[in-house]
C-alpha cells in the first residue's frame, strides 16, 4: 500500500468511526449553530422558543441584534434591543442562514497549523460568494426559495471544511499539500453527503451539494436547486476575479440555458450578487 493510500485509509477510518458513533468532530460553534438551524425548522416552534434557542449562542445573538438594527432590515430606524423583537423582524429563514454563516465563520477562524488557516479562510469566503450567487440566481430566475438556495451555496463545500478541519489534527498523515488536496478532491463530495445526512438536511439541498459538479439535466428535467448551485459554483471564479467578460459561453454548464442566464443579463446578476454579498458580510462581521 502506497503512503498516500495509507493516509486516505487512516483518515477515512477515523471519519467512518465518528460517523457511526454519530460524533462528527466539528468545532462547538458549528455544531451548535446546526442544532439551532434544525430547531428553527420545526413547524410548530414559537417565537419565544426561537428567542431562547438563539440566546444560547452569544455570537449569534450579537449578530442577530446587530442585523436587526441595520438599515437593510430596520427601515423605520427604531432601536431594537431584545432578541424577541429582532427575531420577529428578521424572520426564521434569515436567522437560520445567519446561524450557519456565523458557525462557518467561527470554524474558519479557529487556530490552524501552517497554511491551513489561510486555506480555511479562503474556503469560507468562497462558500459565502457561492451562497450569495445562489440566492440571487434563485430570486431572479426561478420560483425556488432564495433562502434555501443560499443555504445550499453555504454548504456546497462542507466536505472540504470537514477534511481541512480534521487535517489539523492529523498533521503526521499529510506529508505534503498535494497529499491533502488529492484526498479532498477525491472524498469531499462523499464526506459532505454523509455530513448532510447526519444533519438531516433536506433532500434537494443534499442532492445539489453532492451532484452539482456532474449535473447533466435531461430533456424532462425541471429546474431545481442543483441547477442554481451548479451555475453559482461555476460563476464564482469569474465573480471573484471580475473576469466575467472572459466567460466562454460555449463551455458553460447546461443549467445556464435552463435558467435563462445569458450575456445580456449576466452583468446585472453580478452586480446584484455584489450587493447581496456585502449585506451578508456586514451581517456576520
Amino acid at each position: 500500500m502506497t503512503d498516500q493510500k495509507t493516509t486516505e485509509f487512516a483518515f477515512l477510518e477515523a471519519f467512518t468511526a465518528e460517523l457511526s458513533a454519530k460524533k462528527l468532530v466539528f468545532p462547538t460553534s458549528l455544531g451548535a449553530t446546526m442544532k439551532i438551524r434544525k430547531a428553527l425548522g420545526q413547524a410548530d416552534i414559537s417565537i419565544d422558543m426561537v428567542t431562547r434557542i438563539i440566546g444560547t449562542e452569544p455570537v449569534l445573538s450579537a449578530k442577530v441584534l446587530h442585523l436587526s438594527n441595520s438599515a437593510s432590515f430596520n427601515v423605520q430606524g427604531k432601536k431594537i434591543t431584545d432578541l424577541r423583537a429582532a427575531t420577529n423582524l428578521l424572520g426564521f429563514s434569515a436567522i437560520r442562514n445567519i446561524a450557519i454563516s456565523v458557525g462557518m465563520k467561527q470554524l474558519a477562524e479557529n487556530k490552524y497549523n501552517g497554511s491551513l488557516s489561510a486555506q480555511m479562510d479562503g474556503l469560507w469566503r468562497r462558500s459565502l460568494r457561492v451562497a450569495a450567487l445562489a440566492m440571487v440566481i434563485a430570486r431572479k430566475y426561478t420560483r425556488l426559495s432564495a433562502d434555501k438556495a443560499m443555504l445550499a451555496g453555504l454548504l456546497h463545500d462542507i466536505g472540504k471544511f470537514y477534511i481541512l478541519n480534521r487535517a489539523n489534527h492529523y498533521q503526521e498523515l499529510f506529508s505534503t499539500q498535494q497529499v491533502l488536496w488529492d484526498l479532498i478532491d477525491h472524498w469531499h463530495a462523499s464526506i459532505g453527503s454523509a455530513i448532510l445526512e447526519d444533519w438531516e438536511i433536506s433532500e434537494d439541498i443534499h442532492n445539489a451539494v453532492l451532484n452539482h459538479r456532474e449535473h447533466q439535466p435531461g430533456p424532462t428535467h425541471r429546474v431545481g436547486l442543483i441547477d442554481v448551485v451548479a451555475v453559482a459554483d461555476f460563476l464564482d471564479a469569474h465573480f471573484v476575479n471580475e473576469s466575467i467578460a472572459d466567460l466562454d459561453w460555449n463551455t458553460v454548464p447546461a443549467s445556464f440555458k435552463l435558467l435563462n442566464i445569458d450575456p445580456d443579463n449576466i452583468d446585472e446578476l453580478m452586480q446584484e450578487t455584489r450587493t447581496e454579498l456585502a449585506l451578508v458580510l456586514k451581517a456576520i462581521n
